[in-house]
């Protein structure tokens, strides 16, 4: 179990409503076995570069299993979210973001997914915050991500999140980013 520091943060209220750099509102929320259709097609949607950036492999399907463990997170272990453009009901899924954890060591490791030509907007900056927020208010105490070395627009939020930027020590195309949750978060 993680061990509650002082500084106890509040998970953040989801659903939430937040505004992109083009000045369109997004809806936030946490992932639903429902959301499988959307996932779908916005796997599609993908670019085969956005693809492999996500998945670090050339992936033309998504198979049937890793699909049905997206819509059903573990509870306590994994937090998943999803963007929503458009109305609750009729909205396009754009983007997500997840964090699976290691119960044993305290930490926990991101993955975000935007889809192409939602991309430069802010969203994966959002998502992020309320991963990290979630992250620390459950009481971890480090993030993790593996980024791609070429993905310098995630290695970017990375830094600008607070995240410090390491070699993978068995992978010279990873990047191996880390985040110290029980530091007090950036303004």
């Amino acid at each position: 179990e993680p061990s509650h520091h002082p500084m106890q943060a509040t998970a953040p209220t989801l659903p939430t409503c937040v505004t992109l750099r083009n000045g369109k509102q997004v809806l936030i929320r946490t992932i639903r076995p429902q959301d499988k259709g959307g996932i779908l097609t916005a796997f599609h949607r993908l670019s085969d570069d956005s693809r492999y950036t996500r998945f670090m492999a050339s992936m033309h399907d998504l198979p049937d299993a890793l699909l049905e463990t997206a819509v059903h997170p573990t509870p306590v272990r994994e937090c998943a979210l999803v963007a929503m453009a458009g109305t609750e009901d009729k909205g396009d899924l754009i983007g997500g973001a997840r964090f699976t954890t290691d119960p044993h060591s305290g930490s926990c490791e991101f993955a975000v997914t935007i889809v192409d030509g939602w991309h430069g907007l802010g969203l994966a900056r959002h998502l992020m915050e309320i991963l990290i927020a979630t992250a620390r208010a459950a009481g971890y105490h480090t993030m993790i991500g593996y980024v791609l070395a070429s993905n310098t627009a995630m290695r970017g939020l990375a830094h600008r999140l607070g995240f410090t930027d390491t070699m993978c020590p068995d992978d010279a195309t990873l990047r191996v980013v880390s985040l110290d949750l029980t530091a007090s978060p950036a303004p």
